[in-house]
C-alpha cells in the first residue's frame, strides 16, 4: 500500500505561517495604557478635605511623609485609615518609633477641613507634640490671584 503525503508543489496549498501578528498586542496595551492613565490620578486622592488656601511655598521632601487628615465631620486618619480619638496617641507613638535615615521622626502632613473647629485642630496637633512629632506641616491649597 501505498501511502499519499500531502506536498506543495502546485497544488494551491499554504505552508503554515510563521509570523506573529503584533496589532492585536498593540491594541490591547494602548487600552491598558490609557485606563492607567485615566485611574492614576484618582487613586492619590486620599481623604476627601475642603483645603484653606494659602501663599506658602511648597516643601522639598526628603522622605516619604506621614498624612494625618480631619474631615469636615471631626474623623481623624492617619494615611487614609481612619483611627478614634482613643486610638490616637497610641497610633502617633508608633509612628514616632520610626525615624529616616537622618534620625529625626517622620515628617506629618496635616490637612484639615476648612469648616472645621479649631479646638479639634489643636487636640490633634496637641496630640502630635506629646508624640515627640514635631516636624509638622499644615497642608493648604494654593491661593488664586
Amino acid at each position: 500500500m501505498a501511502m499519499h503525503l500531502p506536498s506543495n508543489k502546485g497544488r494551491g496549498r499554504r505552508a503554515p505561517m510563521a509570523d506573529i501578528n503584533v496589532t492585536p498586542l498593540v491594541d490591547v496595551m494602548l487600552v491598558l495604557l490609557i485606563i492607567f492613565m485615566v485611574t492614576a490620578p484618582l487613586l492619590t486622592a486620599g481623604v476627601p478635605v475642603n483645603l484653606p488656601e494659602s501663599r506658602a511655598k511648597a516643601l522639598d521632601q526628603e522622605q516619604k511623609p506621614v498624612q494625618i487628615a480631619i474631615d469636615e465631620k471631626g474623623q481623624v486618619f492617619v494615611d487614609d485609615a481612619p483611627v478614634t480619638d482613643e486610638a490616637l496617641a497610641g497610633s502617633l507613638e508608633q509612628i514616632a518609633g520610626r525615624t529616616g535615615a537622618d534620625g529625626k521622626p517622620p515628617l506629618i502632613y496635616l490637612r484639615a477641613d476648612q469648616g472645621l473647629g479649631y479646638g479639634k485642630v489643636m487636640r490633634v496637633m496637641g496630640e502630635l507634640n506629646r508624640a515627640g512629632l514635631n516636624r509638622v506641616s499644615l497642608i493648604t491649597n494654593a491661593a488664586s490671584k
